[in-house]
């Protein structure tokens, strides 16, 4: 399966399906709502694709109440309203957790939802229970390649509040489609909800572990991928950053050390912001730019193309983690050498909407990190 994905490579047209819900994102310190701001998977997914120029069809469900404006048109279920999630961040001996609770959820993606096409890569990136076996069934058939992130899978959610649990994936509709996709995505948090041992055997496994990177595992090989220094402000989306960089990079012909690296790149640059990021626009061209130049060298080597995705190598992997952190240098925001302070004023809602969010200002005054209860919405 993952060889095709390569074949599939060498035109210049590529063609991803993205299947996820958009959401409200509210987010609450100490019991004060602190900025309101466009969630869901796929939101911080189409800022790295539509960043790096990446040609993909959305298909995300809202109500009649969606608040913003995005690049992908949603349907619109006149039935339901859009998903709410309010993440909780709790202050306790200078330890931030956060506790995700969905408030509301729209309707699911129902299979007749999706088009009748075919396309190179899926990614199945369910935040609120959106996305159905069945659902995911029919991406497994339209796409020669399909890329879950375990969220989508093992969430479940209190009946009473909506507070957000994991069940392992054998106890779940999802667990014989396992067999069939090609990529699983997982937190260090939610690994444990799925035996990887067991699904490295049908699948690509990368295990994203925050300030350690990442860890990849493919059949017979295990290799563990460097991260990048990073700020750490709301954890909330990195995860789905990280896999529209590593889907970005396949796209681009990369090899899967590299993508990982290139997923680990937009992750750090997300935990830098509250809510959805905005990346600078210099930044987005310096790293479009180190990509082409390194599909460049993969396609001119002498290695057999077909054999790279299977294999856990690179060439030259330490020159392409170097370009990176060049190009990280490039401030996408003005947090530079301090960590953060959720700004606990009500007041805090009045601030100007960037790309369809409200961003705070970052006060100096904190140096520890968030310690999250669930990493991602």
């Amino acid at each position: 399966m993952v060889k095709e994905a390569k074949d599939s490579l060498i035109p210049t047209t590529h063609r991803c399906l993205i299947v996820g819900n958009y959401c409200h994102d509210v987010l609450i310190k100490d019991d004060v709502v602190i900025a309101e701001s466009l969630g869901g998977a796929v939101s911080f997914i189409s800022a790295v694709l539509d960043g790096l120029s990446v040609s993909s069809d959305y298909i995300s469900k809202v109500g009649p109440d969606f608040a913003y404006s995005v690049n992908h048109q949603p349907i619109t279920s006149p039935s339901s309203k859009t998903t709410v999630f309010h993440a909780h961040f709790l202050t306790e001996n200078k330890r931030i957790d956060r506790i995700l609770k969905r408030i509301t959820a729209c309707d699911p993606v129902e299979p007749s939802d999706l088009p009748n096409s075919t396309f190179h890569f899926g990614l199945a990136v369910g935040v609120g229970g959106e996305i159905l076996p069945e659902t995911l069934e029919r991406m497994i058939d339209m796409c020669k390649v399909v890329f879950v992130d375990i969220q989508t899978l093992i969430r479940v959610f209190d009946p009473v509040d909506g507070t957000v649990s994991l069940v392992h994936l054998n106890q779940t509709g999802f667990w014989p489609l396992l067999k069939k996709i090609g990529f699983l995505k997982a937190s260090a948090e939610e690994a444990p909800y799925v035996d990887v041992e067991e699904a490295r055997k049908w699948c690509c496994v990368v295990v994203t572990k925050g300030k350690e990177g990442c860890t990849v595992y493919t059949k017979h090989e295990e290799l563990s991928v460097a991260p990048f220094p990073a700020f750490q402000v709301d954890p909330t989306g990195a995860g789905d950053s990280f896999l529209g960089g590593l889907v970005a990079g396949l796209v681009h012909g990369l090899a899967i050390p590299d993508v990982a690296l290139l997923g680990n790149f937009f992750g750090s640059l997300t935990v830098g912001y509250i809510g959805l990021p905005k990346f600078d626009l210099r930044l987005i061209q310096r790293v479009k730019d180190e990509v082409l130049k390194r599909s460049l060298q993969h396609f001119g080597s002498h290695e057999k193309q077909e054999d790279e995705p299977n294999r856990l190598k690179s060439l030259d992997y330490e020159e392409f983690l170097e370009a990176l952190s060049a190009t990280k240098g490039i401030p996408a925001h003005s947090i530079k050498e301090c960590k953060w302070d959720l700004h606990s004023s009500p007041g805090a809602l009045d601030q100007p909407v960037y790309n369809g969010h409200r961003r705070l200002p970052l006060n100096i005054v904190c140096e520890e990190s968030i310690n999250s209860v669930d990493s991602k919405s």
